[in-house]
């Protein structure tokens, strides 16, 4: 790759900046540009593909300003108008958020469409979650984490409500989180909604209402959130699955065999209980009974203290697992249903020797 970068820098050098700068902001490019910064999109300079197209590493500007470029794949029928995709296009770059990747410009030539995008250097969370060293200096902290989420929601809050025209993700998930230097999180890709496509290409996180409305709202966005947050503690389980623990009202100590295990014992048990409860809010069926960013973003924020706060009283910044110390506090308050149950239906005998047995109770709760 290092070759292929070195030959085309040299031709990039040669070539004569043709780009506008429409409205003061956004810049068009031509295919001709485009074409050099990614050396005719070569393959050893791609570093992502998705449902809505190919992202490459490009250099610009005389080779002085790297960017990401994203080539949009659009199925028939999805072929956008020019001035359409440039209005939305001039008005994503006008976004301003610490925690939004910067839209640069875009070209729309020769039916391309592309966008162009700040390059974040460190790629994106779904690889640093699941594609990382085994050695622990190279995994993300639990606080990393949280901070991480709450630029997310941040950023996801301005866009439903801090513009004139609310703004609709529209394909959140953590392959779209990227993350710079200091490992702040930058939300990316507005694919979807440039492109005003309705396809529903990353399951486990679309909203359920997706599939009988066919329509994005800025709850369609709370809930794949909700799965994110899910994703971030528990790691790889299938986002089916969890998202049906969360939805069923399964208990915090029931995802204890579930929990990323370099998380354990790092989660102050209020903290694991806020969180969880957030998440779960965020992923309930019905739109309606889900929070908005803002609640969200309170939420984490209130989580992050609660972890912080435990962290200065801690001695070692261990903790018991954060699921079964939680059970144990409120114990009763979880076994007084079970108890009542059996009981009605069992002789005294029979009831000893169930409470006597912590497994076998914890197991019928």
């Amino acid at each position: 790759m290092e070759g292929v970068s070195k030959l085309f820098r040299k031709s990039a050098k040669r070539a004569k900046p043709s780009s506008a700068l429409p409205e003061g902001l956004c810049r068009q490019f031509s295919l001709a540009e485009i074409k050099i910064a990614t050396n005719n999109f070569n393959d050893e300079l791609l570093v992502g593909e998705g449902g809505f197209g190919r992202v490459y590493k490009g250099f610009i500007d005389d080779c002085n300003k790297t960017v990401a470029i994203k080539r949009l794949k659009l199925k028939p029928g999805q072929g956008l108008v020019f001035e359409d995709l440039r209005t939305k296009v001039v008005l994503l770059c006008q976004l301003r958020h610490p925690n939004l990747v910067p839209l640069i410009g875009y070209c729309i030539d020769e039916g391309e469409n592309i966008l162009v995008y700040e390059f974040i250097v460190n790629g994106n969370l779904f690889r640093k979650l699941y594609y990382t060293d085994h050695d622990e200096h190279d995994r993300l902290s639990w606080k990393q984490r949280l901070r991480i989420c709450i630029g997310v929601v941040r950023a996801l809050h301005y866009l439903h409500t801090g513009v004139k025209h609310t703004i609709i993700h529209g394909d959140m998930k953590p392959a779209n989180i990227l993350l710079n230097k200091k490992w702040e999180a930058k939300l990316s890709d507005f694919s979807r909604f440039v492109s005003d496509s309705t396809m529903l290409d990353t399951l486990g996180y679309v909203d359920p209402e997706c599939r009988i409305t066919s329509g994005l709202t800025d709850k369609s966005d709370v809930y794949s959130f909700g799965v994110v947050l899910f994703k971030v503690v528990l790691g790889k389980m299938h986002q089916w699955r969890l998202i049906s623990l969360a939805q069923k009202g399964e208990r915090e100590w029931s995802f204890n065999k579930k929990i990323d295990p370099y998380l354990k014992g790092k989660i102050a048990p209020e903290c694991f209980k806020v969180y969880m409860d957030i998440a779960t809010s965020c992923v309930q069926n019905e739109g309606k009974d889900r929070p908005t960013m803002n609640e969200v973003e309170v939420g984490l924020e209130h989580a992050l203290e609660l972890q912080e706060s435990a962290d200065a009283a801690s001695k070692d910044g261990e903790y018991y697992c954060p699921i079964d110390e939680y059970t144990c506090n409120d114990f009763w308050g979880f076994a007084s249903p079970a108890i009542v149950e059996y009981t009605s239906s069992s002789s005294l005998p029979e009831l000893e020797e169930f409470l006597s047995d912590s497994d076998s109770l914890r197991e019928y709760i």
